[in-house]
């Protein structure tokens, strides 16, 4: 018998159901909103997906935490939705994470909701636990008559965005990087910086409305758990489980857009035989394949899409598509803890690349560059990479966005610097133009 009751539902308007939805969303204390921004892509379950409303969940640091997300998700079953965070690899290596931390998100958070509500087309269905399942009608009609609107408390004035890492310091240390590339310890590293804001508040909700209108990603994000929020115009896959299919699809490669088609299309065109931006690329889809081939079929691991320009608002990225079979009595968790944390994030090899990561970053990166996503009952997955993303601690008054670039043999730490500016200005934009 299913756990759940569900209900179906038509819309006239998708786009403003979906605003109206997540400000219904907001009277809970812990909230998931996926939204795809209906971005064509062929991987793809559903346009939106609204979790909400704690019944049961698990928090835990990096020590055993892939083993306990086993379990749990083994026993419960359901729908689980939540994150683990970039500082798990503690728990898969002889790893640390000793870095300043300006956010205290917990390690890893899964929450199994009472109520989803998912958006494909024009339908919008309801997934409610059988206990709360009379409140469907009613929640329907609140939604659509923008009930239960939150109050917009705006930012009185801008905020003073403050660097980690200066520019001199970031040369200093992407020079360190490519010193470790010429001695053969790494072939390629992913160095983030942060950007922070300290004693200021800012409306989750508005802030994360902008961010995705100016970006419109297909894997935006908004999370709430009590204090903490993530608020991510993220455009990359992680990793996604379709019966025996696993497809990771990462990002490597990125030039910015240009008003004018014809030098935006030049831009694009040179993206794609760009020899050092493809190269960042080729090296992550190698280690992904590596990584994929813990849990294959032999023989299954394959490269679908190599290097292909894809165009967001912002820039034009190159993504790769690399998949897999997996047999039957493979664990859904064992597929994410043997790829985890994601290639595109850490660098090759990937437990050198972390460990210089470490030394030569100042900031604990917590949620950054981990994954938000979720579990369905049937053991299939589907998440994203934590970039382009805001972090806000509401109790600590602590707002923070990291942004990071892949170091070669061929970086300048002159580019690489400029790649990161042009990686920060969505998020800058919205927290310094109210």
């Amino acid at each position: 018998m299913s756990l759940r009751t569900e209900q179906t539902f038509f819309l006239d308007d998708v786009a403003i159901f979906k605003k109206q939805l997540l400000a219904w969303g907001q009277q809970y204390e812990t909230v998931v909103f996926l939204d795809s921004n209906n971005y064509e892509q062929q991987y793809s379950s559903y346009d939106a997906i609204l979790a909400v409303d704690e019944f049961t969940s698990i928090k835990t640091d990096y020590y055993q935490a892939f083993e306990q997300l086993k379990e749990y998700q083994s026993y419960t079953r359901d729908y689980l939705f939540g994150y683990l965070s970039y500082d798990l690899k503690n728990d898969t290596e002889e790893l640390t994470s000793n870095n300043f931390d300006g956010l205290n998100f917990s390690d890893m958070y899964f929450f199994q909701p009472q109520k989803i509500i998912f958006i494909k087309g024009n339908e919008v269905s309801f997934a409610y636990l059988r206990m709360v399942d009379d409140e469907i009608d009613e929640d329907f009609e609140q939604i659509v008559n923008g009930e239960s609107q939150p109050e917009i408390v705006r930012q009185e004035e801008a905020l003073k965005v403050k660097l980690r890492i200066h520019k001199d310091e970031y040369h200093n240390k992407v020079s360190k990087v490519i010193d470790h590339i010429k001695r053969g310890d790494i072939y390629e590293a992913n160095f983030c910086q942060e950007f922070f804001v300290e004693n200021a508040q800012i409306n989750p909700l508005e802030t994360y409305n902008h961010l995705n209108k100016i970006s419109q990603p297909p894997f935006a994000t908004y999370f709430k758990n009590d204090e903490l929020y993530l608020l991510s115009a993220t455009p990359e896959r992680y990793i996604r489980k379709e019966g025996s299919k696993i497809i990771s699809q990462p990002i490597k490669g990125t030039a910015k857009r240009f008003v004018d088609p014809v030098e935006d299309e030049k831009t694009a065109f040179d993206l794609a035989r760009d020899e050092k931006e493809r190269s960042e690329n080729i090296m992550i889809v190698d280690l992904v394949r590596n990584d994929l081939s813990r849990t294959a079929k032999k023989g299954s691991v394959k490269v679908e899409e190599l290097c292909k320009v894809y165009a967001f608002k912002q820039v034009h990225q190159l993504i790769s598509t690399v998949v897999s079979e997996i047999e039957d009595d493979i664990h859904p968790v064992d597929v994410i803890r043997d790829t985890f944390p994601m290639g595109s994030m850490t660098g090759a090899p990937k437990i050198s690349a972390m460990k210089i990561i470490e030394e030569l970053e100042e900031t604990k990166r917590g949620l950054y560059s981990g994954t938000v996503g979720y579990f369905t009952p049937n053991g299939d997955f589907d998440f994203n990479v934590v970039i382009r993303s805001i972090l806000y601690n509401q109790e600590k008054k602590y707002i923070s966005y990291s942004v990071g670039g892949a170091i070669t043999a061929k970086s300048t730490p002159e580019k690489e610097y400029e790649e990161c500016l042009l990686k920060a200005k969505a998020m800058k934009y919205v927290l310094t133009n109210y």
